[in-house]
């Protein structure tokens, strides 16, 4: 037999988790209002688990602008996260 576990009795978040998680919330919202576009690549790659090709048929922009977008929010998350701009 499995052992059975109330999804109220398990912590499916550890604090720290959620730490990051409201961290990076505020980071993209911030995000968002500096340039929208780079936000979305970031919900579609991180949350959506899309590939370029994929990300640049969803926005209708070439794969080459959605690496250039990637790797820009990627590098303004780690410092905006680290800065709080």
């Amino acid at each position: 037999g499995a052992l059975k576990v109330e999804l109220d009795e398990v912590a499916l978040v550890s604090p720290e988790q959620s730490k990051e998680i409201v961290d990076l919330h505020e980071a993209l919202e911030r995000l968002t209002t500096l340039d929208s576009r780079k936000a979305q690549v970031v919900e579609l790659k991180y949350f959506g688990g899309l590939n370029y090709d994929e990300m640049a048929d969803v926005l209708k922009i070439s794969r080459v602008t959605v690496r250039r977008d990637w790797e820009f929010a990627r590098a303004w998350l780690h410092t905006g996260r680290m800065t709080k701009e």
